[in-house]
């Protein structure tokens, strides 16, 4: 009787690990003769690693990530023991702590995008935060959309939610005037609310091009590098050594078939 209570009442304080887990640990606290303040401490344990893997795998799956970019598929040996130290330090978190903005620069191919999640990740496992991948182009489909439909301060809102937002392939593909505003609009709200991780293959000196208009890409760099972080991914593409070591590959293994 005294169980089925117990049950019933864990069910209704939504405590599903302590429910589970209770009556085995109750004996085994028992045949210790561990003091019941060990006892309810390994249940409340119990209990808060359980919310916190549940809660870690919803923003995963919240945050859009690609989890196939991770640290551990990232090529580090292709950087400085600078860049790895700065990375390693990146993850800890401190920077959105701070609300400082993370920006990397580099030629395409050189990784950026990885990095980016792969640090987004390491945030929402270790650090616990709220990350949302999204690219430049898809952002502003939705900015735009919402807009169009009079919800764009509600949205703006609802992003700045988010801890930090990774914003990949800044300056990739020319943007129209409309977007160009929205995209402004949205580095203006985060500021100093949300930090901010973004890729882009342009220096800030280029950035006029993205926004056709000096004044306002001054403003926009300016309130980006306030506070922030700057990584440089001075490296040559990554695809295009893949490519060539794979070409090298199977001319090595032709020429094999021509000599047997």
């Amino acid at each position: 009787m005294l169980n089925k209570n117990i049950d019933k009442g864990l069910k209704e304080l939504r405590l599903p690990t302590i429910r589970e887990i209770y009556a085995p640990l109750a004996q085994k606290a028992q045949s210790d003769t561990v003091a019941y303040e060990e006892y309810l401490f390994w249940l409340i344990e119990q209990e808060q690693e359980s919310r916190r893997v549940s809660r870690i795998e919803r923003r995963l799956e919240e945050s859009k990530i690609p989890l196939s970019k991770d640290l551990s598929a990232f090529q580090m040996k292709r950087h400085s023991v600078k860049f790895g130290i700065q990375v390693k330090s990146l993850c800890k978190g401190d920077f959105i702590r701070q609300k400082e903005n993370l920006l990397i620069f580099g030629n395409p191919g050189s990784g950026k995008t990885h990095l980016l999640c792969a640090i987004g990740q390491e945030l929402i496992r270790s650090q616990d935060m709220r990350v949302l991948f999204t690219t430049n182009s898809r952002l502003m489909q939705e900015l735009l959309l919402a807009k169009k439909n009079l919800q764009l301060t509600k949205v703006l809102k609802k992003l700045t939610f988010y801890q930090g937002i990774i914003l990949d392939d800044i300056g990739y593909v020319e943007q129209s005037k409309e977007e160009v505003e929205v995209l402004f609009t949205f580095i203006s709200e985060c500021y100093e609310k949300t930090s901010l991780l973004i890729s882009s293959n342009l220096p800030f000196s280029k950035w006029d091009l993205i926004f056709k208009d000096q004044m306002m890409a001054t403003a926009a760099v300016d309130r980006l590098i306030h506070h922030s972080v700057i990584l440089e991914m001075n490296v040559t593409s990554y695809r295009m050594e893949s490519s060539k070591e794979k070409q090298k590959k199977e001319n090595a293994s032709m020429d094999e078939k021509k000599v047997n």
